[in-house]
């Protein structure tokens, strides 16, 4: 087992049985984290491929010095929807404008599933939902790594990174990540944050591309 394999899985296994997050995965039914489950189930040289694909194609993004790429499990909706506000036991009542749709899902293959994604604090600033929509750069591994630019995959990142979620006003810089694998609602852009220990689903202006606009490429494993 290589250095990527062992972090990795040390990461997830760590992460999915911090309390309160592993009562919530137990009591929806889903299977526990151990490192033989993440061993037998998921292809561990294609993720660090993958990881090392995103990482040198978006190497010359903004802010591409303070982004991790890495392995985010995300569980089936049907059984925990982190495109949908969070349990109360886990957050404050998150804020969630009521104008969201149910919002994209990963096709559905077990009930979890591995991708590669940001994983830590911070996305790459590559302009607003508008620019990234518009740009022809996104394509990794033959995957347009926009498609999973969504709520749900955000909402995994949360639970993932538990006590520092990523978008936070207590992390070193304030940020917001936007989700161009979801559609405009009213003309405007999905996004989340964390401020004052909420989770925040919003909607913005689709042109707004300052700095603190992040994003985060996704390829399925």
């Amino acid at each position: 087992m290589n250095d990527f394999v062992a972090s990795s899985l040390d990461h997830l296994v760590t992460a999915w049985n911090a309390p309160p997050v592993a009562a919530l995965v137990r009591d929806r039914g889903l299977p526990a984290i151990t490192r033989e489950y993440l061993l037998d189930t998921f292809s561990w040289q294609r993720a660090e491929d993958v990881t090392r694909a995103l990482t040198k194609h978006f190497a010359a993004a903004r802010f591409a010095d303070e982004v991790e790429y890495g392995v985010l499990l995300v569980p089936d909706p049907s059984k925990l929807d982190t495109r949908r506000p969070l349990p109360r036991e886990l957050t404050a009542p998150d804020v969630f404008d009521k104008r969201l749709p149910a919002g994209v899902a990963l096709p559905n293959d077990g009930p979890w599933q591995l991708v590669v994604s940001v994983i830590g604090s911070y996305g790459p600033s590559l302009g607003s939902y508008n620019d990234v929509i518009a740009s022809d750069d996104f394509v990794v591994d033959g995957q347009d790594t926009r498609q999973w630019m969504t709520r749900q995959l955000w909402g995994a990142r949360v639970l993932q990174c538990g006590a520092t979620p990523p978008d936070w006003e207590h992390n070193e810089r304030w940020t917001f990540t936007l989700f161009p694998g979801e559609q405009l609602v009213d003309g405007q852009a999905e996004s989340g944050t964390v401020l004052k220990g909420k989770v925040r689903f919003r909607l913005g202006k689709p042109d707004r591309g300052i700095g603190s606009a992040r994003v985060a490429p996704a390829v399925l494993v």
